[in-house]
C-alpha cells in the first residue's frame, strides 16, 4: 500500500506484525473496526515468525512445526480485511494518537481512535570485549539469516551466553546440516537454586516437553561448556577465537569464525516511551516494562500494548494479548457490549495464562550474569557512538546522574539506533557506579522521530 493510498484516519491502528499485531488486527477487523496494520519488514511475523510467507527453508524439520504457526496467522489476517502497510516506518506517535509514517520515502499522518504497539522484543545488549569485531553477531541475526535467505554461518561456529533462543539457533542451525563448535553456556549455577522454588509450575508448563527435547538433541551433538564467568573475543580484521574462564579456571581459548551471542530479550519500549507511556523496572527480566491493567492500557489514553513488548512471555502469549488489545479497543470504541467482551476474551485469557505458566522459572534460571550486563574498561557500551564503559563510568564521577544527562557528556544514546543497543547496559552501569537501582536510574528520555528519516519526508 502507497502512503497516498492511507485512509486519514481509522478506528485502530496496529504497529508491528508479529503473532500480537497479526492476532490484534485480525480480531479488531472481525469485530469490525476499520484497522490498519503498519510493519518495518517486507513480510509478516515478526521476529519469531520472520518470512513465513517466503522463506526458502520448506522443509518443516529445519524451524521447527512451531514455526509455521505464523502462516495460519497470516492467512487469517489476509481474510479480515484489514489494511496491510509492510516496507513502513513509523517515526512518531503522538498523545492524541496520530500516527507519523514513512513508505517508499512519502512521510505522512494517520489518525486513529485507538492504537495497539506490538513492537515485540530486542536482544539484551552481550557487551564483552571484542563484540564489535566483524564475525562476532547475535544469535538473533543469525536466525534472521537462516529464515530469510536460508543462510548459515560458516567455518567454525560457536554460540556463547544463556536462555531459550540460543539452544533453538543451536538446534535450528543443526537442522539445516551445519556443524557447531561450541556452546559456552554463561548460565551462573548459583540461579538453579533460585529458580527451583518456581520448578512446579514449569513442570506443568508447555516448556517442559519441548524444551528438554531441543536441549537434549543439542547435547547429543555439540560440545557445551558450562560454567562460563569471562568471554573475550580476539581477532585483528575479524573475530579469529574466543577466550573464556569456567568458575575460577584458567583462561582457554576455542578458534572461531563466526561468533554467536545471546543472553537473552527484553521488551522494545522506545516507541511507547516517546509518547510518554509509564513503564517500570522489571528486577526478574532485568528490563523496563510497560506499565498495563488487564486490558493492556497504557497509562496514555487509547494506546495499549500487546506482545513481547509488554512484557517477555513467548509467541503464544504474544498472540492472546493481541487478541485480547483488540477487544479491549472495541469495548473503548462501543463496537461490543461489557458482556460481549468478556466472553471474546475468555479463551485468549486462558491461553495466556497457560503460556505465562512457567515463565518465572525460566526468567530465573537464565537470568545473566552481572559481568555481562555491566562491562569494563575500554569494553564499547555504545556502539554507535563509539562510548566504552570506562568513559561513563568517568562521566559518573563527574557529577553525571543517570541516560539522559550521559548524552550532554558523551552522546550515548544518540547515534542511529537511538539507545536501542545500549540503554539497557548504560542504565545498569550507571546503577552500579552509583550504587543505586535501574529504577532509580532510569531510562533514556526518547523522542520523535524514532526512526531514522530523510529531511524531506
Amino acid at each position: 500500500m502507497k502512503a497516498s493510498e492511507l485512509s486519514d484516519a481509522y478506528d485502530l491502528a496496529v504497529i508491528g506484525a508479529g503473532p500480537a499485531g497479526l492476532a490484534a488486527a485480525t480480531s479488531a477487523a472481525r469485530l469490525g473496526l476499520s484497522t490498519v496494520l503498519f510493519d518495518e519488514q517486507s513480510g509478516p511475523g515478526g521476529q519469531i515468525y520472520r518470512a513465513v510467507t517466503h522463506t526458502p527453508l520448506r522443509a518443516t524439520k529445519i524451524l521447527g512445526d512451531e514455526y509455521w504457526r505464523g502462516a495460519a496467522l497470516w492467512s487469517d489476517f489476509s481474510a479480515s480485511g484489514a489494511a496491510y502497510c509492510p516496507g513502513t516506518t513509523v517515526w512518531s506517535l503522538s498523545r492524541d494518537r496520530e500516527v507519523g509514517v514513512s513508505i517508499d520515502g512519502v512521510a505522512r499522518l494517520v489518525s486513529a481512535r485507538q492504537v495497539v504497539l506490538a513492537t515485540g522484543a530486542l536482544e539484551r545488549p552481550f557487551p564483552i570485549p571484542g563484540w564489535t569485531l566483524p564475525g562476532v553477531m547475535t544469535a538473533g541475526a543469525a536466525q534472521i539469516l537462516l529464515k530469510t535467505g536460508g543462510l548459515v554461518g560458516q567455518g567454525r561456529v560457536v554460540l556463547a551466553g544463556c536462555g531459550p533462543l540460543l539452544w533453538l539457533i543451536a538446534w535450528q542451525y543443526l537442522n539445516a546440516g551445519k556443524t557447531i563448535d561450541a556452546i559456552l553456556d554463561t548460565t551462573p549455577r548459583g540461579n538453579w537454586a533460585a529458580a527451583w522454588p518456581h520448578l512446579p509450575a514449569f513442570l506443568a508448563s508447555r516448556y517442559l516437553k519441548k524444551g528438554l527435547k531441543l536441549m537434549l538433541a543439542v547435547r547429543r551433538a555439540v560440545r557445551v561448556i558450562g560454567n562460563v564467568t569471562a568471554l573475550r573475543a580476539e581477532g585483528q580484521a575479524r573475530v579469529e577465537r574466543i577466550v573464556y574462564r569456567c568458575g575460577d579456571g584458567a583462561e582457554q581459548s576455542l578458534p572461531v569464525d563466526l561468533l554467536l551471542l545471546h543472553q537473552g530479550v527484553a521488551p522494545n519500549v522506545n516507541l511507547a516511551s516517546s509518547v510518554g507511556c509509564a513503564h517500570e523496572w522489571d528486577p526478574r527480566q532485568l528490563s523496563w516494562r510497560p506499565r498495563l491493567d488487564d486490558w493492556l492500557r497504557t497509562s496514555v489514553a487509547g494506546i495499549r500494548i500487546a506482545g513481547d513488548g509488554a512484557g517477555i512471555a513467548g509467541a503464544e502469549a504474544a498472540e492472546a494479548r493481541g487478541r485480547i488489545a483488540a477487544v479491549g479497543a472495541a469495548l473503548a470504541l462501543e463496537r461490543c457490549s461489557e458482556a460481549e467482551a468478556a466472553q471474546a476474551v475468555h479463551e485468549p485469557r486462558l491461553d495466556l495464562a497457560a503460556a505465562e505458566r512457567g515463565r518465572t522459572f525460566l526468567d530465573v534460571l537464565y537470568r545473566p550474569a552481572p559481568q555481562f550486563r555491566v562491562p569494563e574498561g575500554d569494553t564499547l557500551v555504545c556502539r554507535c557512538e563509539e562510548v566504552s564503559a570506562a568513559q561513563v563510568v568517568e562521566a559518573v564521577k563527574l557529577g553525571c546522574t543517570g541516560p539522559n544527562q550521559l548524552k550532554s557528556f558523551l552522546r550515548c544514546g544518540m547515534g542511529p539506533c537511538q539507545g536501542r543497543l545500549c540503554g539497557l547496559t548504560v542504565t545498569e552501569l550507571i546503577a552500579s557506579a552509583r550504587g543505586m537501582t535501574p529504577a532509580d536510574v532510569g531510562y533514556y528520555r526518547l523522542r520523535p522521530p524514532v526512526k531514522p528519516i530523510t529531511l524531506a519526508e
